[in-house]
């Protein structure tokens, strides 16, 4: 009866088994010969899980656009079978789930693949599914042993709307036959490319900061499943080589000596599948570790061994193109190459899984234990105000970082990140501290600490990012542990009741952070009329920053029970209000007095399309809706004379490389002079500097004595990528001085952490406000050439001109950058909503 029943079983399972498909087998179409739609895609994947009992699909959640976000668990049955328990013991290594790990688990090895988070470095999209089916078909001996000891965790698309976006405008413009002429229209995508997601965020930054949709769901499932190995799947240049790890410097110095080993030894398996068909590659030449938001980093500061792998392709590669050597590259080939490297990692991962795992639970002891930097402490001071750290809070939770209250005061010398220096300072009880040792120790020191140790100038991406910079936080760092910490009480908004409210002469919502903002742009669009105070003020024994809005009864008595609708707003944002009963005060002048302006509501235009750039578009859109809730009208740049026609009060520029015609010009000048208000933002104010009626100049670059000297000439060909460095910028946080008495400053205190990712200068304005400027030797975070840095001394960051009636604010650095810097985004609202 026994063999009987054996007998039964396995002839069910290779019926069942029988039932999976190849890609090829499955689609419309043979894999390789076009790109495949996104619906397409899923429908595979929902293929194999049914009917492979070595897969378990789930979908994580969903993009803006409502495509679904997914992940393959693929491994032994048995093992599928107790798949929670796996999870579960992982994460007791790690020291986020109590509890002693099982022995009997501790050597399964967790690999995640992920593909394409550029939607159109599409060929990664297309290899996941080969891989899908290389991994789960159960015929497949070889792949089957690895899973014997290897659960992987394989998401086929991280980028589905940029993904979707691509293959679509491909398929509709391509030729039946492959047009391999690089030139050809099929080579040339239009504005803005699949890369980016549906806000135009480039998805391979936003690891750490979680600033989109995508990001957010993804990291929820990597904190609870904590991979040993994680490899990203990209495509870059069409006539690059095949890049695998090990990667380049400068290496993060938290990265330990174990990871970095495993990369090249991860790297040389596959340099034996490279070699054996003779497939060129690079690697350690151009993809760095040391940005924390990457796909390789993020990983490798949670302890995993975080890789890039690039594949020459990308966007322009298309179905076939040809190639500098005579070949021509294929899709077929690019997805072969990235199968190869996929499987090759699952294999290195199986073979030296004790070795990985081991070093896996040595990793996060020692961390705990022993944290690798000089800060074991980072402090947020109570004072600050409740919707700044609950921001703050919002971050570290997303990341999984541990912080609490202080319970006990104490005093010493700590790092002033303001002051750029060691001071004199005392932790109070109910200041925020982030320790360091904890299961997240590295990852916490790599996003807090004042500055990153940079053993190569030549980077990949920004140098600074420090997070109380970024926040515009007062904040410090502790050479000390704290030991008494408290969990932090649930973050409550204490808003006056409604009977408070609707008594009150005038309510008051200070204006400190991005909340206040966004509280306005609700009551605007409710048309609540609201004032903002033009200086600080007091009234009775209460003291208000400048910049802080008010709705007063007087404003408000057409406008229905207006108290109900300010009420719902602060609510629902978490805003800090205050109910004021006279109007008398006893500094900053009396309520009706003119220092009170009234804010109206705005009707905003925002220029995209082809010259402006698609990330930094993307950041300002994305502001709006998802930030601000407020609505925007997005035109192409030759609508411009149409829009500047209309009644638009407010005109944004984002970052671009715009080229205006001389009627332009004139359209853009005669707007603001009758009026109108012009944002311009990072490098769209080139567009600007020198134009007839702008102030805007340029500073002249140059050596100190503003002369070429003949030695430089005769300098070896060899070295000119490090002497270009000396005048190169990649990203650095700069503080910047500014005008407290200004509107663009009001919030932010008298001096600002910029981050600057360029080393564009521009002179101090003759007839406008420098409310916002670099000094001499300024306090900087990160690498900056020392040309570069001679070269923004005493130059202008933000500033206004007056107009005629109207006026231009121009925001050399972008406030917005990447969604990440958020002390920025209440600087750009202070000139979209306070600078009138």
């Amino acid at each position: 009866m026994r063999f009987l029943l054996a007998i039964f079983f396995l002839l069910s399972s290779l019926t069942t088994w029988a039932q999976l498909q190849s890609p090829s087998d499955f689609l419309p179409h043979q894999l390789g010969s076009t790109f495949t739609h996104h619906h397409q895609l899923v429908d595979y994947v929902e293929h194999v899980a049914a009917n492979s009992p070595r897969v378990q699909l789930e979908q994580y959640g969903l993009t803006n656009e409502d495509r679904p976000l997914l992940l393959n668990y693929i491994s032994s049955p048995a093992n599928l079978a107790r798949l929670e328990a796996i999870r579960e013991n992982n994460l007791r290594a790690t020291g986020t789930l109590p509890g002693n790990t099982d022995a009997a688990l501790n050597d399964i090895a967790i690999v995640w693949l992920s593909y394409s988070v550029h939607g159109n470095e599409a060929a990664g999209s297309e290899a996941s599914m080969q891989v899908l089916y290389e991994l789960a078909d159960p015929s497949n001996a070889r792949t089957g042993e690895w899973l014997e000891n290897t659960v992987v965790i394989l998401d086929p698309s991280l980028n589905p709307d940029g993904y979707n976006r691509y293959t679509n405008w491909y398929r509709q413009i391509a030729n039946r036959t492959p047009d391999t002429d690089p030139a050809g229209r099929e080579h040339n995508e239009p504005w803005p490319g699949g890369r980016v997601n549906h806000y135009l965020f480039d998805l391979n930054r936003d690891w750490a900061w979680q600033t989109q949709v995508e990001s957010r769901q993804r990291m929820v499932k990597y904190k609870e499943w904590m991979p040993h190995v994680h490899a990203d799947i990209h495509e870059q240049g069409v006539t690059s080589p095949y890049y695998f790890a090990p990667a380049a410097a400068p290496f993060h110095e938290y990265i330990t000596d174990w990871q970095a080993d495993f990369q090249t030894e991860i790297g040389k398996n596959h340099v034996g599948y490279f070699d054996r068909e003779g497939w060129l590659y690079f690697t350690r030449e151009r993809f760095d570790l040391l940005y924390p938001s990457y796909g390789d980093t993020y990983p490798t500061f949670n302890g995993s061994i975080g890789m890039t792998y690039e594949q020459g392709g990308s966007g322009r590669a298309g179905r076939a193109v040809d190639l500098p050597n005579g070949d021509t590259l294929t899709l077929y080939d690019r997805i072969e190459h990235h199968k190869t490297t996929s499987l090759s990692t699952v294999e290195i991962a199986s073979k030296e899984s004790d070795r990985l795992t081991q070093n896996f639970r040595d990793y996060f002891k020692n961390s705990r234990a022993t944290p690798s930097g000089d800060y074991l402490a980072y402090v947020i001071p109570d004072s600050t105000p409740a919707s700044q750290l609950n921001r703050l809070r919002t971050l570290l939770d997303r990341n999984g970082i541990e912080y609490g209250r202080a319970t006990k005061g104490k005093s010493g010398r700590l790092y002033s990140y303001k002051k750029g220096e060691d001071v004199d300072a005392k932790i109070g009880v109910g200041d925020l501290v982030i320790p360091a040792n904890q299961p997240r120790s590295v990852l916490t020191q790599v996003l807090f600490d004042p500055a990153a140790e940079v053993e190569d100038s030549v980077t990949y991406d920004i140098t600074a990012w420090s997070v109380p910079m970024a926040y515009n936080l007062d904040a410090y760092a502790s050479k000390s542990t704290f030991s008494d910490l408290e969990p932090f009480p649930v973050a409550a908004t204490n808003v006056p009741s409604l009977a408070e409210l609707r008594n009150a002469y005038a309510i008051v919502i200070p204006w400190t952070d991005l909340t206040a903002a966004q509280v306005l742009a609700d009551l605007l669009k409710a048309d609540v009329q609201v004032r903002t105070a033009g200086n600080r003020f007091s009234i009775g024994q209460a003291t208000y920053p400048a910049g802080s809005l008010l709705v007063t009864r007087a404003d408000n008595r057409k406008m229905g029970d207006f108290a109900a609708t300010v009420r719902a707003a602060a609510t629902a944002r978490g805003a800090e209000v205050g109910v004021i009963n006279t109007g008398y005060s006893t500094t900053g002048g009396d309520l009706g007095s003119g220092n009170y302006g009234l804010i109206t509501n705005k009707r905003i235009a925002v220029f995209g399309g082809e010259p402006a750039y698609t990330n930094q578009f993307g950041q300002v859109w994305w502001f709006f809706e998802q930030q601000l809730n407020y609505p925007v009208t997005v035109f192409y740049e030759d609508e411009m004379s149409d829009v500047l026609s209309s009644d638009y009060d407010v005109v944004v520029l984002p970052e671009g490389r715009y080229r205006f015609s001389d009627s332009q010009e004139e359209a853009l000048t005669d707007w603001i002079r009758g009026g109108g208000k012009l944002i311009a933002i990072g490098a769209a104010n080139r567009a600007l500097a020198g134009t007839s009626g702008f102030d805007l100049e340029t500073k002249e670059d140059g050596d100190a004595e503003g002369e070429v000297n003949d030695s430089t000439r005769l300098l070896s060909y060899g070295g000119q990528e490090r002497r270009f460095i000396s005048t190169y910028n990649p990203g650095a946080v700069v503080q910047v001085e500014l005008d407290q008495t200004h509107p663009l400053a009001f919030g932010l205190g008298d001096s600002y952490f910029s981050l600057k990712t360029g080393s564009s200068a521009y002179r101090f304005l003759e007839g406008g406000q420098n409310a916002g400027r670099v000094r001499s030797t300024p306090l900087i975070s990160g690498f900056v050439g020392a040309g570069a840095k001679r070269a923004i001394e005493e130059t202008l960051v933000f500033g206004v001109q007056d107009m005629g009636r109207g006026l231009v604010v121009y925001l050399v650095d972008n406030p917005l950058y990447r969604g990440f810097w958020v002390g920025g985004q209440l600087l750009f609202c202070n000139g979209l909503f306070l600078v009138d």
